[in-house]
């Protein structure tokens, strides 16, 4: 790719099929009118990673304020099987090989990209009995069940669908393969021996059931001669290669597509299919200089990918043979190790589990319980390889699907219909795999300041007397809250963009209350509209009926299904008109109340009937050949019918978009109606959400486990790219205790989105706000579509003033570290929007070489900088967490000034560093602690806290140098006014660098020297403003380089500089060259803390 050399990490490669996708009707004039190709043309961008409005068909609002895409160098390219970076000098044959684009440092992405109508590789998936977390826990199936779906290795309540082809074949007579490398010859049902083998498979009876498994291995499996796709007419294009696949042998499922195109892009030569509608770049060359390698088998048909340097295969889809059927795509690869993670929406540790291991994608609303589809689907994996690099993959494809991982290790995507168009991202580090994967699906949006603070909610506050008391009381405990939210209590009738006039009569006075305060207001929005009142009664509704704005059924009338309000009708956010309305309707109550932002709940979409009011049809697409292990056995279970009709295509196809789709409409209705940053948190999500919303974990219980659970959780979708999550802090569902509120509270501090809700208990229905039966649900009535009504023991409040006083002072303790570090968190963000970076992140990320770090989802990093240490079980005093190799300084020791009306915090005993090799270490964790280590090398800018972040913003700045053995640190701070839009654009911010180093006096004089071209003895920086020049080595200093400085900025003042890791005790400490007298060291911490004055900021020389 020539506009890429030697810069792009990534490739693609797509399989498209001949026939019309299930359930597709017919594009209109007017769906062709609004609908561009998947993949717009776009540049390769910089690696800025600011991103230009894109065309797409699904409609959405670009990433907020964009920055200049100025810096030179291009994150990654991509390669089609069309779209590829080949070799020209291969001629095209079996083993043609091509290079996508790569980048020296950062390695390779291969984007490998099936479309395919309906690619199928065969893999082995197991599926075992579940019965709906609702209703009850998973149990052990007796020894019957598990020899019957052994057997057949298929999931429950299958039927045999009419069209499989079962010709009998002669039996296979190569069935010698390891059991963890079968794969799965009856995905579909449970089979005999004899079906089996007229399927031309193997059947081997397992002899156990592998320990710590929860599917078992197949005794059906394809031989290593089962009849694939062949390879035909290989030729060189522009950007790689096409060739024509061709299968002559019917599979056993319906509909076999028996030509596909493969375009280094595999596509269908005849129908178009449904595609995932969402922009993603295009690649218009080839790559000169590829770090690695793609080769084609030609009977059977199959890719793999490997690493130039090694020769490490890290995709090899010729494991298992393809299928490519009209409602079944399989796609099997082999892993180069076991640890794999990804694959969300789940409930699990951060590294999944490879021992015959299920995960099924298909959006639903059920309380977070292991094991079981949850609210998003995110169909992209990390893998860590050998060696500390790291590759990732992303198969495009919105559709139902399960993901199966063996312990050979081997990976299936088994998709019920669309196109495998698999992105496959090279690295080498797992840092750029991440930042590869954002380049393809969008990186995070920017949040505003205010929405980094503390919020509070419950599902229970009945009137704006109560909101406004809960208010006070935080105010009086000495509590910051930036944020305050409402449930459904609000609404009339719980009906959207509606309030009712008897607890909620003084609304609007109620809000502009809180702004007067410094506080923002945010209240929940859910998708369903309410249909069953008279016409003329109820604006939302009559509006969107006239507008055409609702998913529609067969009859073309709006779906009607039951939500909170009763009978409702579902906005498809796919649908232009539907953007327009939904801004209408966010304006119009807007002037009424002016909120300042969304939380949209129930938008998987959640439903209380099965499907509809009316029921579903009986078809291909309600009754699909083949059905992921969905809670509820069907796909409609908890939803709309997946036969509905939608703008773009059938809710079949778009089901997992729908909680994406309204996240961005509603980032885009704020926009234009507030006119400043969006903020928006919703339940639902898939692949791209970071780029309009925020994410919160759902209805998770009051447990021990699920403060556990919570961690990985957070780790995962800041992998995912959606950095603003987190979970309900002491708990949603069920009772607290005080011991488990507080060490929630502490580790909830350091969630990137921090927020305490509850349930308001009471007798109700609800699928997601009551899962398992657990603590205080009784159930009392199951009705069909697996919805369960339950009588709750109304749960206990849980604000943090509800607690002793001990334990507030615990929760105070938390609340100020938090304040204290929202510069450095929205830094962090700023570096996250404008780079792909992670804000919380796993240890690996940081440390990929230590393989003792790959496992720890116990602890959580924020940036490079900061190690948090959470206690999650009860009852316990101290913690153990590992440290990565280097040192590590207690930042609770660091004093920070408190303002307004804070207390100061209370004094924390000195403590030593911790000088890690890669080591465990038990640190005491009282119940007023979460330990919370800065790593050397690091310069953390803090604030005074306040109340809100309103009033903190306005209090002096401090620094946190934490100095390693070479002595030398760095750090940053990005600042603005905390919700423009385009203050890059307007370069309306202020952007600084810190620098700290602690050579010898006896190193040679400093110097400086603009426009420097060489510098020896210092170090040579950029400036925006002043181009290159070279920051002097003075002995002992701290300094700051100023990138880029607006008004907002300029009041910023320095108060408080404190130095970590100074050996001996400094005779005289300098700011901007005048003696500071009031400064102090401690040689417990070989810490120094001098106070420079109002100089703004200064440079500090220590000598000593």
């Amino acid at each position: 790719m020539s506009d890429c050399v030697n810069t792009c990490k990534s490739s693609r490669l797509g399989l498209r099929s001949g026939s019309r996708q299930p359930g597709k009707r017919p594009a209109t004039a007017r769906e062709h009118a609004h609908a561009a190709p998947l993949s717009p043309a776009a540049p390769c961008r910089g690696a800025t990673r600011g991103r230009t409005p894109r065309p797409g068909r699904l409609r959405g609002l670009p990433v907020t304020w964009p920055p200049p895409a100025s810096a030179p160098g291009l994150r990654w390219g991509r390669v089609r099987v069309r779209g590829g970076c080949q070799d020209p000098q291969v001629p095209p044959a079996m083993d043609v090989r091509w290079l996508p684009c790569s980048r020296p440092l950062l390695g390779v992405c291969t984007l490998l990209s099936l479309v395919t109508a309906a690619l199928l590789g065969h893999v082995l998936l197991h599926t075992i009995s579940v019965v709906p977390g609702e209703l009850r826990g998973f149990s052990q199936e007796p020894e019957e069940i598990y020899r019957a779906h052994q057997q057949g290795s298929s999931s429950p309540g299958l039927q045999p669908t009419p069209g499989h082809h079962d010709n009998p074949r002669a039996a296979p007579t190569q069935c010698d393969v390891s059991p963890d490398s079968r794969f799965d010859c009856a995905p579909d049902k449970a089979i005999t021996q004899e079906q089996c083998e007229a399927r031309g498979c193997c059947y081997v009876p397992a002899r156990q059931w592998p320990q710590g498994s929860r599917m078992g291995q197949p005794w059906c499996f394809f031989p290593p001669s089962y009849p694939s796709y062949r390879l035909e007419n290989l030729t060189t294009t522009d950007t790689g290669y096409t060739a024509t696949l061709a299968r002559t042998t019917l599979t056993f499922f319906p509909k076999d597509i028996l030509t596909l195109q493969l375009d280094v892009l595999i596509k269908d030569p005849v129908d178009k299919r449904y595609e995932v509608p969402l922009e993603t770049p295009r690649v218009h060359s080839q790559a000169l200089s590829p770090l690695y390698s793609v080769e084609f088998s030609k009977e059977p048909f199959g890719v793999v990918v490997r690493r130039k340097l090694g020769g490490r295969v890290l995709l090899n889809t010729t494991v298992a043979p393809l299928f490519f059927a009209d409602q079944f795509l399989q796609l099997s690869t082999s892993l180069p190790t076991q640890h794999i993670t990804g694959l969300a929406e789940h409930l699990s540790p951060l590294m999944l589990n490879t021992n015959w291991t299920k995960v099924t994608l298909w959006n639903r609303d059920i309380a977070p319980t292991p094991d079981v589809n949850l609210y998003g689907s995110h169909p992209f994996y990390l893998v860590l390889e050998d060696g500390g690099s790291a590759h990732g993959v992303l198969l495009l494809n919105s559709n139902a699907m399960d993901v199966v991982l063996q312990p050979s290790p081997a990976l299936s995507w088994r998709a019920t219909g669309g196109i495998l168009d698999v992105y496959v991202f090279l690295g080498p580090e797992p840092k750029s795999v991440v930042q590869q994967y954002l380049d393809v699906v969008g990186s995070p949006f920017m949040p505003p300041y205010w929405g980094l603070g503390f919020h509070l909610c419950r599902w229970g506050y009945p009137s704006t007397a109560v909101t406004r008391q809960v208010v006070e009381n935080m105010t009086r405990a000495h509590f910051p809250l930036d944020v305050q939210w409402n449930d459904l209590d609000y609404m009339d009738a719980r009906r959207d963009f509606t309030f009712n006039k008897d607890g909620f009569g003084d609304f609007p006075a109620m809000v502009q209350e809180l702004h007067q305060g410094g506080r923002r207001y945010m209240m929940i929005v859910d998708p369903a509209i309410s249909s069953s009142g008279p016409a003329g009664s109820y604006r939302p509704y009559d509006e969107g009926l006239r507008r055409g704005v609702f998913i529609t059924n067969d009859t073309g009338q709006p779906l009607i299904g039951k939500v909170w309000p009763g009978s409702t009708a579902f906005p498809d956010f796919t649908n232009p008109e539907t953007l327009e309305w939904w801004q209408d309707m966010v304006a119009e109550f807007h002037a009424q109340v002016p909120f300042d932002g969304m939380w949209i709940d129930m938008n998987e979409p959640s439903n209380f009937v099965r499907g509809s009011v009316d029921g579903c049809p009986s078809s291909d697409l309600e009754n699909p050949p083949y059905v992921p292990g969905v809670v509820g056995g069907t796909l409609q279970a908890a939803t709309i019918c997946a036969s509905s009709h939608q703008f773009l295509s059938t809710h079949y196809n778009l089901h997992n978009l729908y909680g994406l789709s309204e996240a961005s409409a509603s980032h885009r209705a704020l926009v234009k109606v507030r006119g400043t940053r969006p903020f928006v948190i919703s339940r639902s999500t898939f692949s791209g959400h970071g780029r309009y919303a925020g994410h919160w974990t759902g209805d998770v219980w009051s447990s021990w486990e699920q403060l556990s659970f919570s961690v990985p959780e957070i780790l995962l979708f800041n992998l995912l790219g959606v950095p603003l999550v987190g979970a309900d802090i002491c708990g949603f569902l069920g009772n607290t205790s005080e011991e488990l509120c507080v060490r929630w509270t502490q580790l909830g501090a350091f969630y990137p989105f921090m927020r305490n809700h509850n349930d308001r208990g009471s007798l109700v229905g609800r699928q997601g706000r009551a899962g398992s039966i657990l603590g205080t649900l009784v159930p009392t009535v199951s009705v069909p579509g697996g919805f369960l009504g339950f009588l709750c023991l109304s749960p206990q409040p849980q604000e943090p003033y509800r607690f002793s006083e001990t334990a507030q002072q615990a929760m105070r303790k938390a609340f100020a570290l938090r304040y204290a570090l929202l510069p450095h968190l929205y830094t962090l963000f700023h570096r996250a929007h404008v780079r792909g970076e992670t804000v919380a992140r796993p240890l690996f990320l940081e440390f990929p070489e230590d393989r003792r770090t790959w496992t720890v989802d116990r602890q959580l990093l924020w940036g490079e900088a900061l190690l948090i240490t959470p206690v999650l079980e009860a009852g316990k005093v101290e913690v153990t967490g590992y440290f990565p190799a280097g040192t590590w300084f207690d930042l609770q020791t660091v004093p920070v000034e408190a303002h307004g009306s804070l207390p100061p915090p209370p004094p924390v005993p000195p403590t030593p560093a911790i000088h890690s090799k890669g080591q465990w270490v038990t640190l005491p964790a009282p119940l007023d602690t979460i330990n919370l280590h800065v790593r050397a090398g690091h310069i953390i800018p803090l604030q005074g806290p306040g109340l809100t972040t309103t009033e903190s913003r306005k209090q002096p700045m401090a620094l946190v140098v934490a100095l390693p053995a070479s002595g030398e640190a760095r750090g940053e701070l990005f600042w603005d006014d905390g919700e423009s839009l385009g203050v890059l654009e307007r370069g309306a911010y202020t952007h600084i660098i810190f620098w700290a180093q602690n050579v010898s006096p006896g190193a040679g004089p400093g110097w400086w020297k603009a426009n420097g071209a060489t510098c020896p003895g210092s170090t040579q920086v950029t400036n925006r403003a002043w181009g290159p020049y070279c920051l002097a080595r003075v002995p002992n200093t701290v300094v700051n380089e100023l990138v880029h400085m607006s008004s907002e900025g300029a009041s910023l003042q320095l108060s408080k500089v404190t130095v970590l890791g100074v050996a001996t005790a400094p005779q005289q400490v300098l700011s901007n060259g005048v003696p500071v007298s009031n400064f102090t060291y401690s040689p417990d911490t070989k810490a120094r803390s001098p106070q420079p004055g109002p100089e703004g900021w200064p440079w500090v020389s220590l000598s000593g």
